[in-house]
C-alpha cells in the first residue's frame, strides 16, 4: 500500500472510531439476521493469541431474550452481584475521573441532578433491561485460557463495536450485565467450564432519547503515552 492509500485507510478507521458511541436507548425493532451475521463475519478477523479464537458468542432475541431481560431485570434489584470475572477492586486517581466525567455527562442528558441517587439508580437499572435492545450477544471463555483469554475477548468486542457502527448499527458493551450469571446459565447452554465475560446490547438507536445526545472525550496521548528511545 502507497502513503495515500495508507493515509485513507487510516482516515477511515478513524472516522468509524470518532463515529462511535454507547448507545443506551434502542428501537425496539429487529435487524434482518444477514446483516447480524455480516457484523460477525467482520468481528471473527479479531487477533487473539495463537488465533485461538476463545470468545464464546450466545445471540439472544425474540422470546428468549424477553424472558432473560424480564428475570435480569427483577434479580438487579434484589441479588447482590455475583460476576464470574473480578470486577475492578476501586476507581481511583484518573480512572475515577474519567468515570465520574461519564457518568455526569449521562446523568445531565437525561436532567438527572448531581447526587440524586434514586433517579441515578433507576438510570443505572436500564443496563438490565438492554436499554431496550432487540438483540444481545453474550460473551464467554474457556475458564482455563484464564487472563489472557478474557483479554482476547475484549479484542473481540472492540471488533464488533466497530464492524457494527460500519454497518450502520447501534450497540453498547455492557459488564453490568455479567453480574447475575445464574440467569444467563438458567436460559443458555453455558459449559460449566467457561466463564461470562460482558454482553453486547445493538441495534438502532433510538435518535430522539437523550440519553443518546452525550459524547464521551479521551483522554490526550500525553497522559497514555510514554515514548522510549
Amino acid at each position: 500500500m502507497n502513503d495515500d492509500g495508507a493515509a485513507a485507510g487510516l482516515a477511515a478507521l478513524g472516522r468509524l472510531m470518532r463515529g462511535r458511541f454507547s448507545c443506551r436507548a434502542f428501537l425496539a425493532e429487529p435487524l434482518p439476521r444477514p446483516l447480524i451475521a455480516a457484523i460477525l463475519e467482520v468481528a471473527q478477523r479479531a487477533a487473539s493469541w495463537s488465533n485461538i479464537q476463545p470468545w464464546g458468542l450466545n445471540l439472544v432475541s425474540g422470546a428468549p431474550l424477553e424472558a432473560i431481560r424480564s428475570e435480569l431485570f427483577a434479580c438487579a434489584g434484589a441479588t447482590p452481584p455475583s460476576p464470574e470475572l473480578d470486577w475492578p477492586h476501586e476507581f481511583s486517581g484518573a480512572h475515577r475521573e474519567r468515570r465520574r466525567e461519564c457518568g455526569w455527562a449521562l446523568y445531565a442528558a437525561l436532567g438527572i441532578a448531581r447526587g440524586d441517587r434514586v433517579a441515578s439508580g433507576r438510570q443505572l437499572r436500564e443496563n438490565f433491561r438492554f436499554f431496550g435492545a432487540p438483540h444481545v450477544v453474550l460473551v464467554d471463555c474457556d475458564a482455563a485460557l484464564g487472563t489472557h483469554g478474557v483479554m482476547d475477548c475484549g479484542a473481540w468486542v472492540g471488533a464488533f463495536l466497530l464492524a457494527a457502527h460500519a454497518a450502520g448499527v447501534d450497540a453498547v458493551a455492557q459488564a453490568a450485565v455479567a453480574a447475575h450469571p445464574g440467569v444467563w446459565r438458567r436460559h443458555l447452554a453455558i459449559a460449566p467450564g467457561r466463564r461470562i465475560v460482558c454482553g453486547i446490547a445493538f441495534g438502532r438507536q433510538d435518535p430522539a432519547h437523550p440519553a443518546n445526545a452525550f459524547r464521551t472525550g479521551r483522554a490526550p496521548l500525553e497522559e497514555v503515552v510514554t515514548w522510549v528511545g
